[in-house]
């Protein structure tokens, strides 16, 4: 009788114990996984600020092609020149905008799946905006120098200076060329990791893959 009492009082004990060890993992992970998600919510800061940036380029570049296409109505270079401005400038407004969002949208006290899942789709947009409205600046460079010159009065009938042309030729070339080393570049990174690092500096998306490793490391914290 003695030994049968003493043995499920060790058994409580041990059950106690249990509890106990297991409340301490719970608040450990719990510790853990909000340290480091604040960190990967710090690293988004850059890429924030970025797009305000954007946003406001976005916002002039409307602003300045509007101003050209409409005084150089005449001039058919002038009046292209100051469309193609003006769609560029809504674009990079709108990418700047959906990427603010797409920040904004990430629930850092939802569970660590569906925090990766949302990084995924900020880190797929952004690869899109960084291709659409950064790597074509090779080109819009020249167009908003033009568009620029646009603003003043000008010639109908004055020929395209030649510097643009060159211009616009190496613009083309180096566009192509920034487009296929990134192509390059993301393709090798899934089995590379220094190619991912290339890759980092390529598109400006260092800080999503920082909040992307960060949350890697809870996940396998977690599961351990």
């Amino acid at each position: 009788m003695e030994t049968t009492m003493e043995l499920d009082e060790l058994k409580s004990v041990w059950q106690a114990l249990d509890k106990r060890l297991s409340r301490h993992d719970d608040i450990h992970l719990a510790l853990f996984k909000e340290i480091r998600l604040e960190k990967a919510r710090k690293s988004l800061r850059g890429l924030f600020w970025g797009q305000w940036l954007q946003l406001l380029l976005g916002v002039g570049l409307i602003a300045l092609g509007v101003a050209c296409w409409t005084r150089n109505t005449d001039v058919l270079g002038l009046l292209a020149t100051g469309i193609l401005v003006h769609a560029f400038g809504v674009v990079t407004a709108v990418a700047a905008g959906i990427t603010l969002g797409l920040i904004g949208s990430i629930d850092y006290s939802a569970p660590v799946l569906k925090i990766q899942k949302r990084m995924g789709v900020l880190m797929r947009f952004y690869t899109l905006n960084a291709n659409v409205c950064g790597a074509p600046w090779w080109i819009m460079w020249v167009l908003v120098v033009v568009a620029f010159s646009g603003l003043g009065r000008m010639d109908p009938q004055a020929a395209t200076p030649v510097w643009i042309w060159i211009s616009l030729a190496i613009g083309a070339v180096g566009l192509l060329a920034t487009w296929a080393f990134m192509w390059k570049q993301r393709r090798s990174s899934t089995s590379e990791p220094a190619a991912s690092d290339a890759v980092c500096a390529a598109d400006g998306a260092d800080g999503i893959r920082r909040s992307q490793r960060i949350l890697d490391e809870v996940a396998r914290f977690a599961r351990e």
